[in-house]
């Protein structure tokens, strides 16, 4: 059967894991695998911007993503390329127009997040007058992109540890980007459709990890209108949805999810009791 994704998860990439030795509750002798951590350094021209700890793979897509994410890539920046070394482990993205960007790396604040997720003090202006598209969603797309996605084989299935963010188009999982970090997964995510020119309108994005704040502002700063969750949301993650009109489904997990902002697009065209619960491999993954 051909794999609905343009990019899926590779567990079996030998960079990302490495089996480790140890014991179980009865004393006796395991070896599980786990994820690795590496630092990669982002260079917006000369000026470095960042050190994040990611799993190594898609350097090019984090850097991009992460830049404009964080506002630092304007609308219409031109790019001029994008260097990645990795014996340096460092990634250089270069733009026609040379800016710089000192105050502002001053500004960085560390967030909840995992694995130096940061947010700038100004990162919350590009949300002024932000419109998100009243692109509708089916609960029938929204079930079928969980069974997808739950099943497909992950580094989250496989070793834990680690955060998964899908961007789908109705029933159809695009793009399936994971990391130590959530807010690295999602850059990935912007970073790929940047490079591929990819719009936004019509898309939705799937994380494993809990609604934040930032997540939020991240995905409507994407411009995508529909953000799901299996995890649940936190209060200011929920604020900013409202504010914003993006809306937010959480505790997405087998037949049930909840949804506190946006529910305007919403249709429900399926019956809730027609779909299968969660084996039991998925809740134990989804409680470590």
């Amino acid at each position: 059967m051909q794999s609905p994704y343009l990019i899926a998860p590779d567990p079996a990439a030998p960079r990302l894991t490495r089996a480790v030795a140890g014991t179980d509750q009865t004393g006796a002798a395991v070896e599980i695998s786990v994820v690795e951590e590496r630092p990669l350094t982002i260079y917006l021209n000369s000026q470095e911007i960042v050190t994040a700890m990611t799993i190594g793979d898609y350097p090019e897509y984090l850097a991009l993503g992460f830049l404009k994410n964080q506002g630092m890539l304007r609308p219409g920046e031109e790019i001029t390329g994008v260097d990645y070394d990795e014996e340096l482990e460092v990634v250089v993205v270069r733009t026609a127009s040379q800016t710089t960007y000192e105050e502002k790396v001053k500004k960085k604040t560390r967030t909840s997040g995992c694995a130096v997720g940061t947010v700038f003090g100004d990162m919350m202006e590009g949300l002024e007058g932000l419109t998100l598209p009243a692109t509708p969603v089916r609960t029938s797309w929204l079930y079928s992109l969980a069974h997808v996605i739950n099943t497909t084989p992950s580094l989250y299935l496989e070793a834990g540890a680690i955060h998964g963010t899908v961007l789908c188009q109705q029933d159809r999982p695009l793009v399936y980007m994971e990391d130590v970090g959530r807010h690295n997964a999602v850059d990935k995510i912007a970073g790929w459709m940047l490079s591929e020119g990819v719009g936004a309108d019509d898309k939705i994005l799937y994380t494993t990890g809990r609604l934040t704040s930032e997540m939020v502002i991240k995905t409507a700063l994407m411009g995508i209108p529909v953000l799901a969750s299996r995890s649940g949301f936190t209060a200011w993650g929920v604020e900013i949805a409202r504010q914003v009109g993006l809306t937010c489904i959480g505790r997405m997990r087998g037949k049930r999810f909840v949804c506190l902002s946006g529910e305007e697009r919403l249709v429900r065209d399926a019956d809730p009791d027609s779909v299968a619960d969660e084996d039991r491999k998925h809740r134990r993954k989804s409680a470590e």
